[in-house]
């Protein structure tokens, strides 16, 4: 064998479990057909996150006149701001190229298929190796709508030569809500349609009624039990003629289609060894084992939770297991967040999952309040916090406002842990802040 291990796929699960196993003495290779991080680095998470803060400074320009400035003249030039955030995303590129040399994990660029159990193609070279570990991460999904073409997804999102005066989102999940949020603070004017009668679908109900009003507050159309059936360009704008409770048509400048991302699996040759396949994903256990017993997968391209987070786990959690004769498994316990403004978080069962499981054993606790930084200002953003708890333990947090993201981790560890409602309630917590607010919920 040419190789220990021979990793297919370099986002944030292939990247981990490269250099662990690398880490423990195997010798590796990784491929990869584009730029190092997959779509986290490139275009997801981080660039996404990017545009969050670069559209923030809109919202404080509005809060600075509250607090005794004279509002500045501000004016957002996208083209400098993707010139900076690619200068930065090439820089994090070179730090994961460099931390997998320093690991001595041979780089090879170009797309990989499968020729049989044990060897891979790439670029007319085929290599063997012991162990082959499937990390191709997933790709925006796009329904069988007429007119579909016309749509740009996530991924187009950062590629844009300007921002669009109107733009229509279809896809109610955090992947539209965060672009509507960043979209409005860049001064787009923003119609999101949804087919259910909620956004955030797996989140508590607080959390998608919440964020639902506050995107409103902000000038931002939400059409929930909304759909498109048809979609035409009409000289230089385009037209949807929608369904449900709005029935009507829209007229905009640029359509993102934000209904998901399904698993990246054409051309790796996974029917020609014989993987199975669960809901169009690689089927696998809670070891990352698919049913050919020298090949794992990992992350997104699998049947298992789509975060960034998760697939680093699970990379690390498969060198441990295989590379370290150590069996790991990931936590279950799995915090979510939506970077949109309001700003939410959770961490455990909703409010509907616990009652699934508990019944009336749960009880939910739910305060409103005004976060410190907004007392000052003509619009308040409220902040919300709600407990789900079962026989006192805590089971579930939800979170809507300022800091959601950060306050949410310390919370989950402490859910894990069998944190009990009383235990957090005898808590002294850091005045004046947000997340003390979380110490007396009633």
């Amino acid at each position: 064998m040419n190789y220990d291990l021979f990793v297919i796929g370099a986002g944030p699960g292939g990247l981990s479990a490269a250099k662990r196993a690398a880490h423990y003495g195997a010798k590796v290779a990784i491929a990869e057909v584009a730029h190092l991080g997959g779509t986290c680095t490139n275009l997801g998470c981080i660039p996404k996150k990017l545009m969050v803060y670069a559209a923030d400074f809109a919202l404080l320009a509005d809060r600075a006149e509250d607090y005794g400035w004279t509002k500045p003249e501000f004016e957002f030039n996208w083209q400098r701001f993707k010139q900076i955030r690619d200068r930065e995303l090439d820089r994090l590129r070179k730090v994961q190229q460099s931390a997998l040399e320093k690991q001595g994990v041979t780089i090879i660029r170009g797309a990989a298929t499968l020729i049989d159990r044990h060897t891979i193609a790439v670029n007319d070279q085929k290599f063997t190796a012991d162990k082959i570990l499937i990390a191709v991460g997933g790709k925006p999904s796009k329904p069988e709508i007429s007119g579909i073409e016309h749509t740009i997804s996530s991924e187009e999102m950062f590629r844009l030569e300007q921002l669009p005066k109107r733009l229509a989102i279809i896809g109610g999940g955090y992947i539209g809500i965060e672009f509507a949020s960043v979209m409005r603070g860049f001064g787009v004017e923003v119609t999101l349609m949804n087919h259910g009668d909620a956004i955030l679908e797996g989140f508590d109900e607080m959390i998608s009624s919440t964020v639902k009003a506050g995107l409103v507050d902000r000038g931002i159309q939400i059409y929930c039990n909304t759909t498109t059936d048809k979609i035409e360009r009409v000289n230089n704008e385009i037209k949807l003629s929608l369904t449900g409770d709005h029935s009507d048509s829209l007229t905009v400048d640029t359509v993102l289609c934000a209904i998901g991302r399904a698993p990246n699996l054409e051309n790796l040759g996974l029917e020609t060894v014989g993987v199975e396949f669960d809901k169009k994903a690689i089927a696998v256990d809670e070891f990352s084992r698919t049913n050919i017993d020298n090949i794992y997968a990992i992350g997104d391209c699998t049947n298992r939770k789509q975060l960034t987070p998760v697939a680093r786990a699970e990379g690390k959690a498969f060198a441990e297991t295989v590379f370290n004769n150590q069996p790991t498994q990931i936590d279950s316990l799995i915090p979510s967040a939506v970077c949109s403004r309001p700003e939410a978080a959770m961490a455990g069962l909703t409010e509907s999952e616990a009652r699934e499981q508990y019944g009336d054993r749960i009880k939910c606790y739910q305060t409103e309040f005004t976060p410190l930084f907004e007392t000052l200002s003509k619009h308040q953003l409220q902040s919300v916090a709600k407990y789900v708890t079962v026989d006192d333990r805590v089971i579930g947090l939800h979170l809507v406002g300022e800091d959601s993201t950060e306050i949410i981790q310390g919370f989950s560890l402490a859910i894990k842990k069998g944190i009990t409602k009383t235990e957090i309630d005898r808590a002294i917590a850091i005045h004046p802040s947000s997340a003390e607010e979380l110490f007396s919920v009633n």
